[in-house]
């Protein structure tokens, strides 16, 4: 069911650690021809062009893009209590998490007069993709939506594809989740299209935005790729990906369902353990044979996990595998090893990290108060997960006196000449003239 790789004995660079632990391939480049035409019809057309693009790939015609406020006001009445409590207090605690990221304003004095303040501003408009199709996302809605509001983004909108099942509208779990967020621009949107709306903007529907986040489809991505420079993009989101480090300490059954869990997601999720154990790992691969057969999704995950991005990975050593994972930089890293803490410190890439038995993926998924939209395809090691940062600007506000500015005439003018730009020179003398 998932194939093994044995690195014991080998020492390897990064890349070569990347060419035996491959990634599942999306052709993005190919996806951005198929997907030019629909951005085309985006930006020339109105809301009538969304609604034909909803009933070629959704199969459902939308009453309307926008979706009206008495329908959020009905989702969110209607919503199972159970789930409401639920989404409460994941809410609480990624709003907890998130408050702790705002960032305060600095000034620099370099001498009385002269000096630089940062002041993080935030964007002016931002849209917030949601995506449909074999899952419902209210998470993504919180991980989205609350990062941007403790930013204090002024103007907030939310996109999600059209469901048959539900007139057009996105799925009500979705629906609610906004309402009880304080949502209440909400599209009928999904894929490429979505993307190219609030990136282009459509007259009488939806204004343009400056930032678009939230995970999607390759077809997202491919139209992130597109507009990015004509909107801000948080990142192209791949495949999800979870990554376990796990000695004999390390009980079987859960390390199996772990991988599971993300497994779930799609066809071309990735699974991967690592471990010093071939023990372990043997019993890994009998919990999986009848964990995969009892679950729900279990012809996904039996694709996912037999996929060439899945494997159980065999080290000489613990040591050995934190430059494994260290490598491959996965979105999701779980850490199950009697030294966990310790070996945690010794993590640089990864997108989140999940410390000790107690710590699943699952838990940052929902309600342990982190971000869930990270970082993918290696990308963790130079990029992080979405945050309140994602949806600031630090922008430096420059006064000088003119005591402090004379004092630098020298300096400014003597680095313009030796880069052969006098006129920088000369911006600054010009000043000595009308004193």
């Amino acid at each position: 069911m998932i194939r093994s790789v044995d690195l014991r004995g080998l020492t390897m660079s990064k890349a070569q650690y990347n060419l035996e632990l491959p990634r599942a391939t999306l052709d993005v480049a190919q996806a951005m021809q198929l997907i030019e035409p629909i951005l085309k019809r985006v930006k020339n057309g109105g809301e009538s062009e969304l609604i034909k693009l909803a009933q070629e790939f959704d199969g459902v015609t939308p009453h309307s893009i926008r979706v009206p406020q008495e329908v959020l006001d009905n989702a969110l009445t209607n919503l199972d209590p159970e789930i409401r409590i639920a989404l409460e207090l994941s809410i609480e605690r990624v709003r907890k998490v998130h408050n702790d990221q705002i960032r305060g304003e600095t000034t620099t004095q370099f001498v009385e007069g002269g000096s630089v303040t940062e002041r993080w501003i935030p964007v002016d408009r931002v849209g917030l993709y949601v995506p449909g199709g074999r899952a419902v996302y209210p998470s993504s809605v919180m991980m989205n939506v609350i990062p941007a509001q403790i930013a204090k983004v002024s103007s907030i909108a939310v996109a999600s594809p059209p469901q048959k099942e539900f007139g057009g509208y996105p799925h009500p779990t979705i629906l609610a989740t906004c309402a009880l967020l304080g949502i209440s621009e909400v599209f009928a949107a999904g894929g490429a299209q979505a993307i190219a709306m609030f990136a282009y903007g459509v007259e009488g529907l939806c204004q343009k935005c400056d930032l678009v986040t939230g995970p999607g489809n390759i077809y997202v991505a491919a139209a992130k790729r597109a507009l990015r420079g004509v909107i801000g993009i948080d990142s192209e989101a791949g495949p999800t990906e979870i990554m376990i480090l796990a000695d004999s300490s390390a009980i079987a059954a859960d390390v199996a369902a772990d991988l599971i869990s993300q497994a779930e997601h799609d066809v071309i999720a990735a699974a991967i353990l690592v471990t010093d154990s071939a023990e372990l790992a043997r019993e890994v691969e009998t919990e999986l044979k009848f964990r995969v057969a009892a679950t729900k999704h279990s012809e996904r995950i039996k694709t996912a996990l037999s996929g060439v991005q899945s494997a159980i990975v065999l080290v000489d050593s613990i040591e050995a595998g934190i430059e494994v994972v260290n490598a491959y930089a996965a979105e999701h890293l779980e850490i199950q090893t009697r030294n966990c803490a310790a070996d945690a410190l010794k993590i640089r890439n990864a997108g989140a990290v999940f410390i000790g038995r107690f710590s699943p993926v699952s838990l940052g998924d929902y309600s342990a108060g982190s971000n869930h939209v990270l970082p993918t395809g290696g990308c963790a090691c130079h990029s992080s997960g979405l945050s309140v940062q994602t949806f600031l600007r630090g922008i430096h506000f420059i006064e000088y006196n003119q005591l402090a500015f004379s004092e630098l005439i020298p300096t400014v003018v003597t680095l313009a000449n030796s880069e052969d730009l006098p006129a920088h020179g000369q911006a600054m003398t010009v000043r000595l003239e009308n004193l």
